[in-house]
Order: structure tokens, then sequence, then C-alpha cells
């Protein structure tokens, strides 16, 4: 079935705006400027004469996912490192990005983002050192959020390493189309000095741009913030990088540097206690959860179920290929609800409205309202009369990439391609 052209009616079995209960026999009605027009009943939404019209009977419509962490640019990666040990995993990937060019980052996130079509997914928030994902969203008309990436724990090179964020971010913010936002990523505690990561704070502040970290996400980060031991610790010893101050653990250790706070994304925060989940829920910041990527890493698991009770606003992510083997945010949305004990339906709000609050995109995608993008997941499901919500999510949880009849950014099919 060919995009069909704008504006365009679309009807489905159930139409499911995750802000609001399911609609069975729903209509979305799409404007010619890709955004949604009007959502309900079949019957009520009404039936432009110009409006092409697409029918999924057999279907649920939803909201396009988000994906609050990935790393599209890493793609070509997949199943290239094998090492159960974290330290060993992050040395590997070092050696690779010594040789890696911009043409395989850039083919990387190319592929990356068709995957996430495929996988429902329309929005990402990304990761990366390379400004690929920026130009593969830009050139395939895609959504997101690029965070450019900053690595340097030596405190000598503080003021190299500034100068060349700014100018990455600055050649971003120029290229970038309007779909796609552009913020910035100090990587971690372990690879940051923390003259970096105060300088990189002051910078987002003063320009207005979204921020995240990777944080608490592994044991071994933990020892190296609090006691200044562990494997990361060993390696700045041995390159001579003074150690930083310890703190009470590494949330702890941002909030001192002032990183945290609205518009600041906390990846992984897998190692956080009562302490830290209070002190994120108080300064308002995000989590980007990434359970299927912890589990692997022998990390432990996120804290999804006291984070939530708190009020802190969780959104899910995949991480990258190098790794999970898939950008699927449904196995990630199964994976949440297993950890938590969650119901589907809030398993399933964790990858679209409250995935799009985490990454400050909840004005624009994650629901269907009148002025939203009409970025649409369609997902054959076996479909009975009276289905509630439960029943609905709990459909759609369980949903595989051959299950997503199409995917819609702005009103364009990206998924299959026509």
């Amino acid at each position: 079935m060919p995009s069909p052209p704008l504006p365009a009616r679309v009807t489905a079995g159930i139409v499911w705006p995750v802000t609001s209960p399911p609609i069975a026999g729903g209509a979305l009605l799409i404007g010619d400027d890709g955004r949604v027009a009007a959502v309900g009943g079949d019957d009520e939404v009404p039936r432009p004469a110009e409006a092409a019209s697409v029918e999924y009977p057999n279907a649920v419509v939803l909201p396009g996912l988000i994906n609050a962490h990935t790393h599209l640019e890493l793609h070509p990666f997949r199943g290239q490192l094998p090492e159960a040990d974290f330290v060993a995993w992050l040395l590997h990937m070092s050696r690779i990005r010594q040789t890696t060019g911009d043409d395989t980052y850039l083919e990387g996130a190319r592929a990356g983002v068709l995957e996430a079509w495929r996988y429902g997914t329309t929005t990402v928030a990304d990761t990366g050192v390379a400004g690929a994902a920026v130009q593969a969203l830009a050139e395939l008309g895609g959504r997101g959020i690029c965070y450019q990436e900053v690595i340097e724990p030596n405190p000598a090179r503080c003021g190299e390493a500034f100068a060349n964020l700014v100018r990455m971010v600055d050649g971003l913010r120029r290229d970038a189309p309007p779909t796609v936002a552009i913020g910035i990523s100090p990587h971690a505690p372990y690879t940051v000095s923390p003259g970096l990561f105060a300088r990189a704070a002051d910078y987002a502040r003063a320009e207005g741009l979204p921020v995240a970290s990777h944080v608490a996400e592994s044991p071994v980060e933990s020892k190296f913030v609090t006691r200044g031991a562990g494997a990361f610790a060993w390696t700045w010893r041995i390159r001579r990088i003074p150690l930083p101050p310890r703190a009470r653990s590494p949330i702890a250790y941002l909030e001192r540097l002032g990183l945290l706070g609205d518009g600041f994304l906390a990846i992984h925060a897998v190692q956080a206690d009562a302490d830290d989940i209070a002190c994120l829920a108080r300064s308002r910041t995000a989590v980007a959860a990434c359970p299927r990527s912890n589990r692997r890493h022998g990390h432990g698991s996120p804290p999804l179920a006291s984070l939530l009770e708190a009020g802190v606003q969780v959104g899910l992510g995949t991480d990258s290929v190098a790794s999970v083997d898939t950008l699927d945010l449904f196995a990630e949305a199964r994976a949440a609800r297993e950890l938590a004990g969650m119901a589907p339906e809030t398993a399933m709000r964790l990858v679209t409205v409250d995935a799009a609050r985490a990454i400050g995109m909840d004005h624009a995608v994650g629901s269907f309202a009148p002025g939203m993008w009409a970025d649409l997941c369609v997902v054959r499901a076996d479909l009975q009369p009276g289905l509630g919500e439960a029943e609905v999510a709990g459909l759609v949880l369980g949903a595989e990439a051959s299950d997503i009849l199409a995917t819609y950014v702005a009103g364009r099919r990206v998924h299959p391609t026509p």
C-alpha cells in the first residue's frame, strides 16, 4: 500500500491514544501538515472529500514508540563485542572506534533508523560522537533528539574537549532539520573530568540545550565514584589523571556538579538507592532505563517500581545493538513489566507518552490529540468485542516485528517503504 497523500483519514479496529481509553472502530484525521486534526470514533471524525482513506480493520493504531536511549551509529557493531565483562566490553569498543570512519557511522545510523521503524519506533533519543544520527534522520525524514557526546577525563585537556563539543554542536544545530533537536552528552563520571562536566552544564543552560549522561550504570562505576577504586580508577591512575573527589553515589556526584534537573536525562540509573531516587524526584530529573542492556552487561536491574512510585519521569530505551540484539521497544517494555510487576498499559506508556515526557517532547509526540504529530504504529492484533485498556495493551505488548503492519512519521508511511 503506497503512502497516501495528505490529508488522510485512518480507520482501525482500535485506535488507542494511550493518554485516553482505546476507541473501538476508531479513526484519525491527518491534516496536510502531517499533524493529527481529529481523533475519535469513526462516526465522530470528519470525512473531508479530499482526504485519502486508509483502513486497518484488524489492527491497533497507537502513537509511534519513542526510544529514550540508543546509539544508532554503533549499528555496524552488532554481534562484534561478545565480552561479558563490562570494562572489557568498553575497551573493545574503544579499540573499534579508533579505526572506524565517518562513512561507517553514517551507514550504521541509516540502518538504525530503518530498524527502529520496523519495530514501530518513530522518535529516537540518540547519543553519538560523529553526528551521524542527525544526518541519517535528516536524509530519511526521521524524528528525534541527538545528544552530542563528549569524552575526556584529563582536566588538562578540558578546554580543548569543550571547544570541540561547541564546534560540533554549532554544526549540528545548523544542519539539523526541524524534526531533530540537538543536545549534549558528557558521557559518564568515569570518562569526563569534573571541570568538563561543569562547563558542559553551564553551556547547556546558557544555550537552552537538553543534557543526557550515562550514570549509575554499573557497580564498577559506583566503586570509582564512592571509593576511588576498581578498574576505572586504575585506568585514570595509569594515565596520571587525578581522580575526582569522592561522592556518596554517582547520582550524588552529578548533583554536586550541577547536572541534575529539568532537561537532564539520567541514562540507566541502575545503581540508585532510596536517597538517589528521592534526589532524582526532587530535582525533576528524568531517567532512561534500559533493562535488556543492563541484564546483558550484568549491571543488575533498574529500580523501576521505586522510580515510578517516587514520581520520577521514566522512559525506556534499547541502548545500542552492540549491547542488545535489536532496537525492539516492545521487548524492552516486556522486560520492564517483568521487573516491576506493572500493568501492561503502564509498560506501554513507558515507550510512548512517558518516554516523550522524559526527553521533553510530549508536546509533539507520544499520544494522539489535535495538533500532535501523526506518528503512528500499526500493530496486527486478534481483536474481540469489548476489550478494555489492559487487554488492548496486553495484545500490543506482545508484538513482534512481523506484527508491525505500518509505521508513519508525520502522516508519511515509512515502513514498509512504499
